[in-house]
């Protein structure tokens, strides 16, 4: 199992420089925008992976107030491309 962690992690890693690639060839601000949101997941997911690894309840705690966070900018950040429309 922990075996599988550690892959998990390390594709998730890839993921990140990946997305790092694409927000640097971004065209436009809500591009960006979605690459960075992508980027905190995966912050919030090595967080989850690496709790996981450790047995550390506190890590896993504090990815699920992070991950509440970045929904709640997600949101936001939407409202503010959208300029307040629905």
């Amino acid at each position: 199992m922990i075996a599988g962690l550690w892959v998990a992690t390390g594709l998730v890693g890839v993921t990140v420089l990946v997305a790092l690639v694409r927000l640097a060839t971004a065209s436009d601000g809500a591009s960006r925008a979605v690459v960075g949101d992508l980027l905190y997941f995966c912050a919030v997911a090595i967080l989850v992976m690496l709790g996981m690894i450790t047995q550390s309840a506190a890590a896993v705690d504090a990815a699920l107030l992070a991950s509440l966070l970045g929904i709640l900018a997600t949101v936001a950040l939407a409202r503010i491309l959208t300029r307040g429309q629905r």
